[in-house]
This record gives C-alpha cells, sequence and structure tokens, in this order.
C-alpha cells in the first residue's frame, strides 16, 4: 500500500478547505485498498491507466477521462506501471450539486488546468481568487456528463487475472481457449462468465481496453501507426476501422471533432 495522498484527518474533514487538489508523479506502481472519506474525490492519471474499484462497479480509466467519487463511497485504486495522478477532494457540503453516483467524465482542458493550479495551494483555507478557481472546478465536474468508457472488471478472480494481465499488455493477441488455459478454466467457462460479470463478451472486452488504449494515446499525440502496433494490430488499417466503427470518425478527426 501507498501514503494516502492527503492526511486521513483532512480527507474525513468537512470543515478545512472545501477543496483540496494533489498531484503525484512516481516511478512506483500505486495501489489504495478498498477504503472511504467524507469528501468526495475526483481522481485520475496524467499519463497511463488506473484501475479503479468504486462501489459496486471496477473500471479502467484512461488520461482522457476522471472517475467521480462521492463522499463516503467505498473505492481503491491501482495504477499499470508508474502512478502520474491526481485528485481533487471536495468537502461534502460543497458536494450537494454534484452527482451522488459514482461515474466517469472526460476531463476537459479548461477542468485540467485549475487542477493544476488548485494543486499548488496547499491545504489552507482559500482566499477569494482560489475561491473562485474552486467553484470553476466544481462547474466543471457538474457540467461533464457521465461517459461510457468505463471498463468493468470481474469478480472472479480467475478473470480478474486475465484482465489484469490483457490491460498491461494489450497487443497479447492470445485466443479466448488460450488465455482460458492460463488461467485455469474451461473456455466455454471463461466465455459465460465474462458475459455474466462484465456484460461484455472476451472480444468486445479486450477491444473496449484498446480504444481506451488508443483514446489516451492519442490524446498525448503518439502516431496512430505507432498505437496500432502497441495495440497488437498487424496494421494500421485494421485499427482505424475498428475505431471508426467505435467512434464514427478516424483516430486522427477524433479530438477535432470532440474540439
Amino acid at each position: 500500500m501507498n501514503t494516502p495522498l492527503i492526511s486521513t484527518e483532512l480527507a474525513q474533514s468537512c470543515t478545512a478547505a472545501r477543496m483540496i487538489a494533489v498531484i503525484q508523479d512516481s516511478p512506483l506502481e500505486r495501489q489504495s485498498a478498498l477504503h472511504q472519506h467524507a469528501r468526495g474525490q475526483l481522481l485520475g492519471a496524467r499519463r497511463g491507466l488506473l484501475s479503479v474499484a468504486v462501489a459496486d462497479h471496477h473500471w479502467v480509466v484512461p488520461a482522457t477521462h476522471a472517475v467521480w467519487i462521492p463522499p463516503n463511497v467505498l473505492h481503491g485504486l491501482r495504477s499499470h506501471g508508474p502512478f502520474h495522478g491526481w485528485s481533487v477532494y471536495v468537502a461534502a457540503p460543497a458536494c450537494a450539486g454534484l452527482s451522488g453516483h459514482p461515474c466517469i467524465i472526460a476531463t476537459s482542458q479548461l477542468l485540467r488546468a485549475a487542477v493544476d493550479r488548485a494543486a499548488t495551494w496547499g491545504e489552507h483555507a482559500l482566499d477569494p481568487r482560489q475561491e473562485r478557481i474552486a467553484q470553476l472546478i466544481l462547474d466543471e465536474i457538474c457540467a461533464s456528463p457521465a461517459e461510457p468508457f468505463g471498463l468493468p472488471l470481474p469478480r472472479d478472480s480467475r478473470l480478474r487475472g486475465i484482465t489484469q494481465a490483457l490491460v498491461d499488455d494489450l497487443a497479447d493477441n492470445r485466443s479466448l481457449a488460450q488465455w482460458a488455459q492460463w488461467g485455469g478454466l474451461s473456455s466455454r467457462t471463461l466465455a459465460r462468465r465474462f458475459v455474466s460479470e462484465t456484460g461484455f463478451t472476451f472480444s468486445q472486452w479486450r477491444q473496449r481496453a484498446r480504444l481506451l488504449r488508443a483514446l489516451e494515446l492519442l490524446a498525448a499525440t503518439v502516431p496512430v501507426t505507432t498505437i496500432a502496433l502497441e495495440l497488437g494490430y498487424e496494421n494500421v488499417s485494421a485499427f482505424i476501422a475498428m475505431f471508426r466503427r467505435a467512434f464514427g470518425v478516424t483516430p486522427g478527426r477524433y479530438f477535432v471533432v470532440e474540439v
């Protein structure tokens, strides 16, 4: 386990600064056991992927998105590789206008810039200028609709091992039968339980994981050909076709259209 990003006392406090933002870059993987606190929390990665367990949901989240966790909701986190992440802790009274349910939101450039500024404040009470920026962050969270980019993770430990291995190496093209053998269960059991626990078939889940990783790499301006190879596609045309089927535009046009 890792040291908390803020102290337990601050995480539980509703009387300290109504917003505390933290950015951390670590060469080590970060893991936090399931826990809860009185403050709401918006968390995301600056680079890489995060596995986030929230209430009854398990998601893999790319750096283009963040997870909103309302106050007193059980949650835990694991980074895939070195941790480059950020969190905004919101006092419970200031969460009144925000969603009461955990959700994933897209992070705008404005939101990310405001979080970067807030992370320089420390833990003291906010002055009027800081209060305006804090309100801007709350407004951005509130204005960002929940998005279906979460990747549900299964509860079964054998399936969980398979999904973690897949996320760690999305270029691995082993078949369902090969993964079933690796995980110590039959192909039929793997196929059936994957659908019952995630809502996706095995192939749909892997494609969704690749799409999430592709969005992150595109946001970092990685060339499309490099992304295709990193995700296990034999040629860039196959990757572009898959991306267009999912999003209706080519990878090169995705963020242009979104803006």
